[in-house]
């Protein structure tokens, strides 16, 4: 199979079939041998009796329907692990993402030899205020802590070989900074497109003013995922021990002091009188639970398979 479409939704009852009629129209004028598969994520609208009618009518379209809704990093894990095609290209299910650009993706990934493209929508019809601007920040922040010199992290329309979809474990909200997740695992061949950008033709946005906040938490927790996610130790048992040394040879030095003192027969303070005991006492307690949690987290990574936090209620086609 040449190429696996995977397009998460969420309440999309208008888009849906006026875009699998796109991609047919772009697959079948390209001779792509390809399957499309729609994860319904908790939709509350018409959305999966209009992806069971597109099942029935087109043996290319799969279907996934979670429980409720989890989230779309959730969603696209969940399709990566059906995708089958040698490329798998992602977008979003309102339309904004231009299936014309699946040709050009295409010949990128085969020809090219690119392990991931990502689009960039260099012109946008979105907010200004309310996303063009925290998006621009937020991706500048995601160049300078990762090393990736990408544009639009978060745009939905990317295309991968199949064997970064089936590498990389998108969780949590990850899906903005999935380059990342595939840089760490050492595919460094990551490239840009500009794609078109539509403006929204049905419905209203799925996100909210909390994504920005969600977004800033995310890249601080891959960011120290990339370096210590799997030797927790190196970071935690690093600086826990450093602290227990501060704290235990400034306790050491307190008690050698009044030791001397005593035995000089030199008027001096209780050892509890004075503040460095208590800078000690704190350093060497929280130097040990530094450790300890980097001691848990090697035993938790080593124990404690990975999950899917996420529960499927039904496959069409799968």
């Amino acid at each position: 199979m040449d190429i696996s479409v995977i397009i998460p939704l969420l309440n999309e009852e208008e888009s849906l079939q006026e875009l699998y009629d796109w991609i047919a129209k772009v697959m079948q004028s390209n001779h792509f041998l390809y399957e499309v598969i729609f994860i319904d994520d908790g939709s509350t609208d018409t959305s999966w009796k209009v992806i069971q009618d597109l099942v029935e009518k087109n043996q290319e379209v799969k279907a996934i329907r979670f429980q409720r809704n989890y989230g779309k990093s959730q969603a696209l894990d969940a399709g990566f692990a059906e995708a089958k095609g040698d490329v798998v290209i992602t977008m979003d299910a309102d339309l904004q993402d231009n299936p014309d650009e699946i040709p050009e993706l295409y010949d990128l990934i085969i020809k090219k030899d690119f392990d991931l493209i990502s689009g960039w929508k260099k012109k946008r019809y979105d907010n200004i205020l309310t996303k063009n601007i925290p998006s621009k920040l937020y991706n500048w922040a995601a160049r300078k802590t990762s090393g990736l010199q990408l544009n639009d992290f978060n745009c939905g329309l990317k295309a991968y070989k199949k064997e970064v979809v089936k590498a990389i474990k998108v969780s949590g909200e990850m899906h903005r900074y999935i380059p990342i997740l595939a840089k760490n695992e050492g595919y460094s061949k990551i490239g840009e497109k500009v794609v078109k950008h539509q403006a929204r033709k049905y419905g209203v946005t799925k996100f909210g003013v909390d994504r920005f906040i969600n977004g800033l938490l995310d890249l601080i927790t891959i960011s120290f995922l990339s370096k210590f996610g799997k030797r927790p130790m190196h970071f935690f048992g690093l600086w826990g021990s450093l602290m227990f040394l501060f704290g235990f040879t400034t306790a050491f030095y307190i008690g050698v002091i009044k030791l001397y003192r005593v035995y000089t027969k030199v008027k001096t303070i209780l050892v509890t009188d004075n503040p460095w005991f208590y800078i000690a006492l704190t350093s060497m307690i929280l130097g040990t639970l530094l450790f300890l949690s980097g001691f848990l987290g090697e035993l938790i990574i080593k124990s404690n398979p990975l999950q899917k936090h996420y529960k499927i209620k039904e496959k069409i086609n799968l």
